[in-house]
């Protein structure tokens, strides 16, 4: 049944079906189109008010609930709902990961329309808290209220915010009292360095006018214990800047590297900004299986330690190595991978665009006494071409591990021309993974699958697959 209210509207006890990408759960509505839900998990009744209407669909929220799903649990985040951040922290974790499993199929399924094998059980993460090694919490002089203190009818001053964006909004910060994805000293870090900028009129940043002090705040622990604290301030304040620099290498003595940003830029992203170490050292040190990798603060490191070793080693198992090939590992980023299976190959090449990734991925083969490694700077779809091929040879194994978007067409066509006898394709995006593989389908057969869940309470999940030559 469907009702008007304040010109939108009511759709009376919906079921909810399923959960869909990006996090949401989805319904239908009486005429058949799709209903888009957050915060809502597969088995729950509701009375559902959409806010925006599509062609083929709706969005909407809950506004009541009838039935309550059995595949539901209680969150532990008192900011579940308004963050964000963990959308599938009210859903039971064996269900999360029947979810992920089914997307993975659905897309190399739908989208690749191939010919797959048996999957591989998905292989879910011990820790399904406190996972994280890296998070990054941005400045506010302007805190979002929830919808329950706006209740609540206490006065509430619009005061400064340390925390995450509201999704969608890119102005508002939520302020965080516990986050649940990252291990002690991050909570006591950033709530400590509110406090302190508070209380020492530190200011914080206003997006829309551009102006204050703080602007984020990031933070990387190691499985060694080692932790990287970097705070980003709009603009140099000597004074102001080293106040708060010291309280934080006196008050928590246990920061190997402390470092900051002074960026007055219109985005906050480091790239391509100068990152000064102030105490410590300028990188921390990970280790995994003896091999030990130095993460400065612009490096692309897998954020969840745990898993990534079980991630390699799922892509390790999936090469087939003997020692005798030669591998290139295409999108190599830091090196990690090509520097994980190099014991079990002759000879490992590692291609990446970014120099400073690079520069990282030499220094840690380096470290590690890796000889048999070599590593190279370009955009993938130039450098990887005939004559990279002649010089380097022909390998006899590929891993890529491609962003979200997948390979470039110019990437598949080059393997499918080079035709090594086998490929493993490390995926965050089923999706674009799924499209790549029906472009080598005449040539290669998808001979193993198996997802991998990086991250717990979200709905993300990489993917492993082996192709092997027909």
């Amino acid at each position: 049944m469907a009702r008007k209210k304040t010109d939108k509207i009511v759709f009376e006890n919906v079921e909810v079906l399923d959960a869909g990408a990006k996090g949401v759960s989805v319904a239908k509505a009486p005429d058949g189109k799709i209903i888009f839900i957050p915060n809502v998990v597969p088995g729950d009744v509701v009375d559902v008010q959409t806010f925006k209407k599509r062609k083929a669909y709706f969005e909407g929220k809950a506004v009541a609930f009838h039935k309550l799903s059995t595949q539901r649990v209680e969150p532990v985040c008192q900011h579940f709902g308004a963050c964000g951040g963990c959308k599938w922290q009210n859903m039971g974790y064996e269900f999360q990961l029947g979810y992920k499993h089914q997307e993975v199929e659905n897309n190399l399924k739908r989208i690749g329309k191939i010919e797959l094998p048996q999957f591989e059980p998905i292989l879910g993460s011990k820790e399904q808290f406190f996972y994280r090694n890296k998070m990054e919490f941005s400045f506010s002089n302007a805190r979002w209220l929830t919808d329950d203190e706006i209740k609540s009818g206490e006065e509430l001053g619009k005061e400064n915010a340390l925390g995450f964006h509201i999704p969608k909004m890119w102005d508002k910060i939520l302020d965080i009292k516990k986050c649940y994805l990252q291990q002690d000293p991050s909570n006591a870090l950033r709530n400590e360095i509110r406090d302190f900028a508070n209380e020492n009129g530190l200011e914080f940043f206003n997006p829309r006018e551009n102006t204050g002090l703080l602007r984020t705040l990031m933070i990387r622990t190691a499985s060694t214990g080692e932790i990287m604290v970097l705070i980003q301030f709009f603009k140099e304040d000597k004074k102001k800047r080293e106040l708060l620099l010291e309280f934080l290498k006196n008050r928590f003595p246990e920061i190997t590297s402390l470092q900051y940003v002074i960026n007055s830029k219109l985005n906050d992203t480091i790239y391509d900004q100068n990152v000064i170490c102030y105490h410590g050292r300028d990188y921390i040190l990970e280790e995994m299986e003896g091999l030990k990798f130095s993460i400065n603060a612009k490096s692309f490191y897998q954020t969840n330690s745990d898993q990534a070793y079980e991630l390699y080693s799922i892509t390790r198992d999936f090469a087939g190595l003997t020692g005798n090939e030669l591998v290139y590992d295409l999108y190599t980023g830091t090196g990690t991978i090509a520097q994980f299976v190099s014991k079990n190959a002759k000879r490992v090449i590692g291609v990446e665009a970014v120099p400073e990734a690079i520069a990282d991925a030499k220094v840690n083969a380096e470290r590690n006494n890796i000889t048999n490694c070599e590593f190279f700077v370009g955009d993938m779809k130039n450098v990887f071409n005939d004559e990279f091929i002649e010089q380097h040879g022909q390998p006899d194994v590929i891993i890529t591990d491609p962003p979200r978007d997948g390979m470039h067409k110019d990437v598949v066509a080059q393997i499918l021309k080079i035709a090594p006898k086998r490929v493993v394709y490390v995926s965050c995006n089923s999706a674009t993974q799924a499209r790549d593989l029906a472009l080598m389908d005449e040539m290669y057969k998808v001979v193993r699958v198996r997802p991998v869940d990086m991250f717990p309470q979200t709905h993300h999940v990489e993917n492993v697959v082996l192709l092997e030559k027909r």
